[in-house]
């Protein structure tokens, strides 16, 4: 059993409570968080599925998420990107059977976040979703996006390096939405030597949770 498995998550759990519950102060004031921003986007990319989890729990759905680097072919300055070039990748979950109709497709911007004390993960919605479905199949000179192709959501995770693995957390609040009955969205991420786990919920407007985890994380792990 790995760290992960063995964290309580109250459903009140944050980026601090992470950190307290794990009893280790992060080095993040005396070390620049630039180096870290290659190590989280170098960590996320490839495939990752909940198959093992979905075999030995059959309410727990079995997705597929694949993550691929990509280029944005120029910068738009009323996106206020940071002045140290980020990391942009490309990011689809999909039920295993239906690899070709990905529930979720967005871009991630990774860089040093305002602070410099996290690497933010600013998520964006592609403006024509079927247009990019499958595109990690493609060479990776063939991964050009512009700008225009980009909805930013404005929702961020800030993810912090805490003993062997990466805790981040959604902004105070959570995120707006409008997806499937929420209007509000919190994800707590562990980033560790097996995968990802990910405490992704959805909120209604009385603060129900209407999707999402409940008693266990979405447990991402490596595939071949």
């Amino acid at each position: 059993m790995n760290i992960v498995d063995e964290l309580p998550l109250p459903p009140n759990f944050s980026l601090i409570t992470a950190i307290a519950v794990l009893g280790i102060a992060t080095p993040l004031q005396a070390n620049p968080i630039k180096p870290e921003v290659e190590i989280v986007a170098t960590h996320l990319v490839g495939i990752m599925e909940t198959s093992a989890q979905a075999a030995a729990n059959p309410n727990a759905p079995s997705v597929r998420m694949t993550t691929c680097r990509v280029r944005l072919a120029a910068r738009d300055p009323a996106r206020n990107l940071h002045s140290a070039a980020p990391v942009f990748l490309y990011q689809e979950q999909a039920l295993t059977e239906r690899l070709r109709q990905p529930y979720r497709q967005r871009f991630l911007q990774l860089a040093p976040s305002a602070t410099e004390n996290s690497v933010e993960s600013k998520a964006f919605k592609p403006i024509d979703p079927e247009r990019w479905i499958g595109l990690c199949d493609r060479a990776e000179n063939q991964r050009m996006l512009q700008p225009s192709d980009l909805i930013e959501v404005g929702c961020s995770v800030f993810l912090v390096p805490v003993n062997q693995i990466y805790v981040g957390h959604t902004q105070a609040g959570g995120c707006a939405t409008n997806v499937r009955g929420a209007v509000r969205i919190t994800n707590t991420i562990f980033l560790h030597s097996a995968g990802m786990d990910t405490w992704d919920r959805g909120f209604d407007a009385q603060g129900n949770q209407v999707w999402g985890a409940k008693d266990q994380s979405y447990q991402f792990r490596w595939i071949e």
